[in-house]
């Protein structure tokens, strides 16, 4: 970067420590540093929906998988859509709740004080996890930003690499910044950061299809449009919504969908960014919806500005690498300096809200669920604020560690689709049923770690047999498919650099007459749409849209039981068994050799364990079935756990504790918080005066009904979702 981009950085966070520190002197009670003293309306809400659910990840993450996968890459971010819909119901739970953390909810509804203190273990857990995401992600995007006086970037910091740095130094900033104004500040920080990602999306956009226009390689006529040069770069599968080249199958993002609903709702900082903060129901509906479609109209943004960066920079090394760092690089190409700087600083905005309003939740659950109710209950408010100050830094801390231990966002992405739902069982059933009680959520929880977590991480490590064990060491046929694709000319400029570059390289180590051989076998670049390279030894011609390419994909070999499975012995690679050929594609099947001894690696798929007795043929479902197959027990089991034993056990909570929470969860919110308490006392006084509100009256079932809002709110939401992908489609389209 130049040095206006580090000017602009600058001012960019004193203007956040400003706003802190003027937070701070707002501060006096808990509530108003957890839940900023619940007077947020649409806009303060809706941004923090925004900012809280946009994260430093997701530019990332979306140009990434649209770089190598094309449209489809959206689904890493846009599987959240159709769980959209039902923010809309859930936004009004959290402001009824009248809670500070989710632990005091499942303290209250289950009378349980250790449950809540469990679910706080988890939140802080879960948060972690989270975070670490953002962490990891805006080290890749700033790492192609940040260049030494030669415009290099630069790799390492002494005996450290980048990241290794820059992420602890990014952690101490989000902590002093954020250990003072607390939900607040992290609220106005989100609106500054979300007009200003909104802005930065779009920006690029136009300057990357003007960057396409005057291209002379791209666009040698001067004739074409953006999205036309698009279509004629790149292969036309890049244009599919659904397509194999995409990391995310439609079962697997069926799969997600599913446990996002079920999981979100017990995300920790739902309490506060999904609803509860707001000073009225409305506040918190139209905020939580309109803030998430906002990150889906963004995500289609990210989406085209990565097909463009695909386009342009399709033959960059930097990016064939690692694609991760495509939203960077496209950043510091298509910017001036002063917009780099503010492109990087939005971004870091993205990740301290994001990050910040986490701390601020999580430490909220350590003081009120563990610290006051078992260490400390007399403490004084201010007492109580520095506690929570400190632990949110402590919970800070543990995402770095997690992000330089596991520095993959796919994998931590994944971790988070299933973490959430060691809670979620417990909180759906028990929002709407009254039978399901303590000693059920319980078990239900305990299952889940279990299942989930315990036996999957540390079985393994307590029965080493597992490992060879041959009905745990099963994995489907490894098949290696190789099919005539004809080049596009986007593939064309990528098979030329990486010829090039591995021509160069063995350049190096010849010299003498070898030298002067392999000079003639140097890559040359005949036309816009031709290339020569070298091919056992001889040059080869290949034409854009005429030549095809032999692209072998392997797949199988997937580990059923294990995060993978390989030989015992060192060495030893898959042998051929068989080949089946036809005219533009060849298939063989390959094994390991008879009698090799294999051995499970990394964590148990215990769930997956769970078809053996079903008869359910796993071997021959590919990788992407597999992934999916293994979250239904994920999602299912807990609920049939709960749903049993809650007829079951004998134990019931109790009645007068049930009336007083579903009264309260039926009486709507005063913006007032003395009418409210008001509305509060008469209807504890008296449930029947909101029983009429139940669809299911005097029955087990707790489920209110509809009002015109609720299903004219939803309806019109689900609509806005098909609205979306129709415009996606639209948009692939043009050009084409």
């Amino acid at each position: 970067m130049t040095f206006p981009d580090y000017i602009v950085l600058g001012c960019y966070f004193v203007l956040l420590v400003v706003i802190g520190v003027y937070c701070m002197r707002r501060i006096k009670h808990q509530e108003d540093y957890f839940m900023g003293g619940r007077g947020f309306g649409k806009l303060l809400q809706t941004f923090a929906a925004f900012g809280a659910g946009t994260g430093s990840n997701d530019p990332i993450q979306t140009a990434r998988n649209s770089y190598t996968g094309g449209v489809s890459g959206m689904w890493s971010v846009m599987y959240w859509l159709f769980v959209t819909p039902f923010y809309w119901i859930t936004g009004v739970w959290y402001r009824r709740m009248r809670h500070m953390t989710l632990g005091d909810w499942y303290v209250e509804r289950y009378e349980s004080k250790p449950l809540g203190a469990a679910y706080s273990i988890f939140g802080v857990t879960f948060f972690m996890i989270y975070g670490s995401m953002f962490f990891t992600a805006i080290a890749k995007t700033a790492a192609p930003m940040i260049t030494g006086g030669d415009g290099v970037p630069i790799e390492t910091i002494g005996p450290f690499e980048l990241n290794q740095v820059l992420i602890p130094v990014i952690g101490v900033i989000v902590v002093l910044y954020g250990i003072a104004g607390g939900l607040t500040a992290a609220y106005f920080t989100d609106l500054i950061q979300g007009i200003c990602i909104i802005g930065l999306s779009i920006m690029l956009i136009p300057i990357g299809l003007n960057a396409l226009t005057e291209n002379e390689e791209l666009n040698p006529a001067g004739d074409k449009s953006g999205f036309e040069i698009m279509h004629d770069q790149l292969p036309e599968g890049h244009f599919d919504l659904l397509s194999s080249a995409g990391e995310f199958s439609l079962y697997y993002l069926i799969a997600i969908v599913f446990a996002n609903l079920l999981g979100i709702v017990v995300q920790p900082h739902f309490i506060a960014t999904g609803g509860g903060s707001a000073k009225n129901e409305n506040s918190a509906r139209i905020g939580l919806v309109t803030g998430n479609f906002l990150k889906r109209f963004c995500t289609i943004g990210w989406l085209l500005t990565a097909l463009i960066a695909a386009t342009l920079y399709a033959d960059v090394p930097e990016l064939i690498q690692d694609p991760d760092k495509t939203w960077g690089y496209a950043t510091m190409e298509l910017l001036g300096p002063g917009l780099r700087g503010l492109m990087l600083a939005c971004l870091l905005a993205a990740l301290m809200s994001s990050v910040d309003a986490q701390m601020v939740v999580g430490s909220a659950l350590i003081v009120r669920n563990l610290y006051a109710p078992y260490i400390k209950p007399q403490a004084s408010e201010q007492h109580y604020l520095w506690v929570g100050r400190i632990t949110g830094a402590l919970i800070v801390t543990g995402s770095i560690i997690f992000s330089l231990s596991i520095n993959d966002m796919l994998g931590q992405l994944k971790l988070n689709f299933w973490f959430p739902l060691v809670f979620a069982a417990p909180f759906w059933l028990g929002m709407y049923w009254r039978r399901a009680n303590t000693k059920a959520a319980w078990i239900t929880v305990v299952y889940c770690l279990f299942f989930f977590f315990l036996i999957p991480y540390f079985g393994p490590t307590l029965f080493t047999s597992w490992r060879t064990n041959t009905e745990l060491t099963q994995i489907t046929p490894i098949v290696e498919t190789t099919t005539m694709v004809t080049a596009s000319k986007s593939e064309l400029r990528k098979q030329f650099i990486i010829a090039h570059d591995k021509w160069a390289a063995e350049s190096e180590s010849l010299s003498g007459d070898a030298l002067a051989s392999h000079q003639s076998l140097e890559p040359e670049r005949v036309s816009q749409t031709e290339i020569r390279v070298p091919q056992d030894g001889q040059m080869i011609n290949i034409i854009a849209g005429e030549t095809k390419l032999p692209v072998t994909k392997r797949s199988g070999g997937t580990a059923l039981f294990w995060d993978k499975v390989e030989p015992v012995k060192e060495g030893i690679e898959p042998v051929l068994t068989g080949t089946d050929e036809s005219a533009d594609k060849v298939v063989r099947t390959l094994a390991y050799p008879e009698g090799t001894e294999l051995q499970g690696m990394g964590n148990l798929k215990l769930n997956l364990l769970m078809f053996k007795p079903l008869g359910v043929e796993l071997q021959t479902k590919p990788s992407s079935t597999l992934s999916a197959l293994e979250l239904v027990p994920k999602i299912v089991m807990p609920f049939v756990l709960m749903i049993v034993l809650s007829f079951v056990l004998p134990f019931r909570n109790s009645k007068e504790a049930l009336d007083r929470y579903y009264a309260k969860m039926k009486t709507s919110v005063d913006s007032d918080p003395e009418k409210d308490k008001l509305k509060l006392k008469a209807v504890y006084e008296d449930p029947s005066l909101v029983e009429r509100e139940n669809l299911f009256p005097n029955t087990q079932l707790e489920i209110q009904k509809p009002t015109f809002v609720d299903i004219a709110g939803f309806v019109v939401s689900v609509v806005i979702c098909f609205i979306i992908i129709a415009f996606v489609f639209w948009l692939a389209g043009i050009g084409g």
